[in-house]
């Protein structure tokens, strides 16, 4: 009954059947490690934003990095704006617009540095157009802010270039900034949130990052990856039992050939040989047994003359004899 199930049509539903199962098993592992992921990254900078400030020299040193724990990690730093070296960031959207963010760096007072985002400003009315951007403030500040590691091609999705206007770029990467000053710069960059003495007018503060869900999502795909798998399988069984009646309705169905019978065009063992000539039906026969048809041996009367035979019998009146007809 289930000889069907090597015809090539049912052969290449079992190869992609085969080929789908490893596929979503993959995809939901890939979701599931997503998760984990998100969710770990996600509770440490929720603990990092609610951790106490510390001094920015004891996450981060001059030519150093900012590790991944310690991205977001509230700091604090104290010195002096350097005007002369502030610069634009280009491209970067808040607000749903298109705006610079305000690099300052900060020197502190062991004569480091270290760069602080000062906040967000809005694009001018053309591409070439500056924007209006509040001078920091002068005298010695505090500044309160977010760690983050410094930019990158390959960590920030953004591509530098060069043959940009004085005093903008479009990565916010220590080293390459480090190089056109007189001191030396920690390591990653410091978000403001507040400075004391506050500032007078201020670019837009940046906003905190969006902790999200965790990797919720990626949960929820991962469970839809692996549901699929069962899915594929039952769906596979259904057809394959489907079929499987069909054949057996049309195997049992009134007038159709048995599971023993022979298919259709096929003779059956009492059928009549197909080589037994026809019987052809004889016509009525005569008193003599002959019959009836005319015979083309015989000659037809001439015109005008009738058989005898032709003539109609005449039945006697009762009690008349032969005689008297005649």
């Amino acid at each position: 009954m289930y000889r069907f199930l090597l015809t090539p049509r049912w052969l290449a539903l079992h190869v992609v059947v085969l080929l789908v199962i490893p596929a979503f098993v993959l995809l939901g592992q890939w979701q599931f490690g997503r998760f984990e992921e998100r969710s770990t990254s996600s509770h440490q900078i929720t603990g990092n934003l609610a951790a106490a400030p510390v001094a920015v020299e004891e996450l981060t040193s001059p030519g150093g990095t900012v590790s991944t724990q310690d991205k977001y990690r509230t700091v604090l730093a104290k010195g002096t704006y350097d005007a002369g070296a502030q610069l634009l960031v280009r491209r970067r959207v808040q607000d749903k617009a298109v705006g610079f963010y305000v690099l300052t760096p900060l020197v502190t007072a062991n004569g480091t540095g270290v760069l602080v985002n000062r906040g967000w400003v809005k694009a001018g009315s053309t591409a070439d157009a500056l924007p209006e951007v509040p001078a920091p403030s002068s005298g010695e500040v505090t500044v309160t802010g977010r760690l983050r590691p410094t930019e990158t091609e390959e960590t920030s999705g953004i591509r530098d270039r060069a043959g940009l206007p004085a005093g903008q770029v479009l990565l916010i990467n220590t080293e390459a900034i480090g190089r056109g000053l007189p001191y030396g710069l920690l390591g990653g960059y410091v978000d403001l949130i507040e400075q004391s003495p506050a500032a007078a007018v201020a670019p837009a503060p940046v906003p905190a990052p969006d902790v999200g869900e965790g990797g919720g999502l990626n949960l929820a795909y991962g469970v839809q990856w692996w549901l699929f798998i069962g899915v594929a399988i039952g769906g596979w069984v259904l057809l394959i039992r489907r079929e499987a009646a069909d054949l057996k309705a049309a195997a049992t169905a009134p007038g159709g050939p048995g599971p023993d019978e022979p298919g259709e065009g096929e003779p059956g063992p009492n059928a009549p040989s197909r080589s037994a000539e026809p019987s052809v039906p004889s016509g009525p026969s005569g008193p003599s047994g002959r019959s009836s048809a005319p015979d083309d041996s015989e000659e037809p009367s001439p015109p005008g003359e009738s058989a005898e035979s032709a003539e109609p019998a005449v039945s006697s009146p009762p009690g008349e004899s032969a005689d008297l007809r005649a």
